[in-house]
């Protein structure tokens, strides 16, 4: 989930106590901090080795490309597959994993993954993990644990200094080093044996794999083999090896000796017993099976194209002035590809905030007769209700520049469930795909919004493929059909309207669906204030 830091900075500080003690005090803390960073790092520098083909995976890999491919994609849209892809990866590896995420959470998905990167260390995989520090509060002792594993390496991007317990107590002592904190590591990645990944929207928590009881988010990852597995581990490498990166070991204290570490971590995970088991269904929306049944019989299918893989440098704020890093940046790519399109651009951004530049080429496009076809969330299903403000802006404009609008349903996506059984919870959009063209298709972890653009680094991967890009419009379908409402300009124009159709009857309603007084109120009174840059 993209940050804006400063709003949750906020909203965490009037949750605490530190408000709730007076504004002298907050105002005498803030002026005291002071924090900093350790001087010096011992960092020793790594690199992704040759790839070994006689490994279990690459000869899976070479007995499933056919002559003259280039890259090979499965699409993944239901979480469960997901996350049970990077499980069988991890207990499958037989020489390195690379694993890059914005986020790891303490919960079930996370304590599994980081139980088969230790299962996998322990069998003498060279284990490398890199994890975003914005959201380390809960899993520092977690991952310090694991980082005393022989063969295991564990590294934070751009770190907070030291009141480490929770999110406000970590910027109150930083204040002075906000603009460094404001950039954050939002790729997702995980590279087994050099020869098989997984790439695209997910982070590693309960929610991104239909596991949470109180939300859960549609997203998008591919499994991912052939040439640009090389250009992945390279982007791997740079962030591994950054001036932004910094060993745990320097940032977070041990707690305990190295045994009881070593201890903790394995009752934490629960490593004595079995591992917990992902149920998974016989088959997914596309029709693929586990994955494990395919790398058990020594052959997967794939999809095949000529792929490309970019990312922000990792130095993205450091070297680079706002507008430099705005015109190299992964997102301005990606607006280049969608401006070269002839007949129909099909996105969806779970956090759309097009600015003006955006709007002039969402026009543009259509100037040349261009459809597009925009899926991002409704306020109801936003888990950044500011962020929606910020789309809001625009959304009267894209109308008339007749572009298709859909948001989605938390309500329409939990009765749908084709893509994941999400029971009572709240269903969100977290999936950041295009297809241009009907030829060629983008995943990744770009949001169409402010903070991708200029403050996050990004990763992204487009694939030209016609067979590749009808699975994934297949996939934007059925939720733009089956758990969206389309949104319309009144015939007068004077109003907004989202239509829905349930048992065959078209619903129109005038308000933001399943949104309540109180949310709408928020948003009309909050929404103006906060500057575009920081949605």
């Amino acid at each position: 989930m993209t940050p804006i830091l400063f709003r949750r900075l906020a909203a965490c500080c009037v949750r605490s106590r530190w408000t709730r003690m007076g504004a002298g005090l907050w105002l005498s803390l803030w002026l005291a901090a002071c924090g900093s960073l350790p001087a010096f790092k011992q960092m020793p520098e790594t690199l992704s080795p040759p790839v070994d083909p006689t490994t279990a995976l690459a000869r899976v890999v070479a007995a499933s490309t056919p002559p003259g491919e280039s890259s090979g994609f499965r699409l993944m849209p239901l979480g469960v597959y997901s996350l049970d892809a990077r499980i069988e990866l991890a207990r499958r590896a037989q020489r390195t994993l690379d694993v890059q995420y914005y986020v790891i959470a303490n919960d079930g998905a996370g304590r599994l993954l980081l139980r088969a990167l230790k299962e996998a260390a322990l069998r003498g995989v060279r284990v490398r993990l890199l994890v975003d520090d914005l959201y380390t509060a809960t899993t520092d002792r977690l991952l310090r644990a694991l980082a005393a594993t022989p063969n295991i390496e564990v590294r934070l991007f751009n770190p907070f200094c030291c009141a480490r317990e929770n999110i406000a107590g970590r910027f109150i002592a930083s204040a002075f080093d906000i603009r460094r904190l404001n950039h954050r590591m939002h790729n997702k990645l995980f590279i087994a044996d050099g020869v098989m990944a997984v790439a695209g929207g997910r982070n590693i928590a309960d929610e991104y794999f239909t596991l949470n009881t109180a939300q859960n988010f549609i997203d998008m990852d591919a499994l991912v083999v052939g040439q640009v597995l090389g250009p992945l581990g390279a982007i791997f490498d740079d962030y591994w090896n950054s001036e932004e990166v910094y060993p745990i070991a320097a940032i977070v204290e041990p707690h305990g000796g190295r045994p009881f570490m070593a201890a903790e971590f394995d009752e934490w995970v629960g490593m004595a017993g079995p591992p917990p088991r992902v149920v998974l269904p016989p088959t997914d929306v596309l029709g693929y099976g586990p994955i494990g049944e395919e790398l058990d019989a020594g052959r997967i299918g794939l999809l095949w194209g000529d792929a490309s893989a970019v990312a922000d440098p990792p130095a993205k704020l450091r070297s680079l002035t706002p507008e430099q890093a705005l015109a190299t940046s992964v997102t301005m790519r990606f607006w280049t590809q969608l401006l070269m399109a002839q007949h129909e651009v099909v996105l969806t951004s779970p956090y759309l905030v097009p600015g003006d530049n955006g709007m002039k080429a969402f026009e543009d496009l259509r100037r040349r007769q261009v459809e597009v076809t925009l899926l991002t969330n409704s306020l109801a299903a936003n888990d950044e209700p500011l962020v929606h403000s910020g789309y809001a802006r625009y959304r009267e404009r894209l109308l008339k520049a007749g572009i298709d609008v859909y948001e989605l349903s938390p309500a329409r996506t939990t009765r749908s469930q084709r893509l994941g059984v999400f029971g009572s919870s709240l269903g969100r959009l977290h999936a950041k795909t295009a297809v241009v063209d009907r030829k060629t298709m983008f995943i990744g972890s770009v949001n169409l919004d402010p903070r991708s653009a200029t403050q996050n680094t990004e990763l992204g991967i487009a694939v030209h493929s016609p067979q590749l890009a009808r699975e994934m419009l297949r996939i934007i379908n059925i939720s733009k059909l089956e758990s969206a409402y389309r949104v319309r300009l009144s015939e007068s124009g004077g109003r907004l309207e989202w239509l829905s159709m349930d048992d065959d009857k078209e619903i129109i309603l005038y308000t933001e669906p399943e949104s309540t007084w109180l949310q709408r109120l928020k948003i009309n009174l909050l929404g103006p204030l906060v500057p575009e840059e920081l949605l």
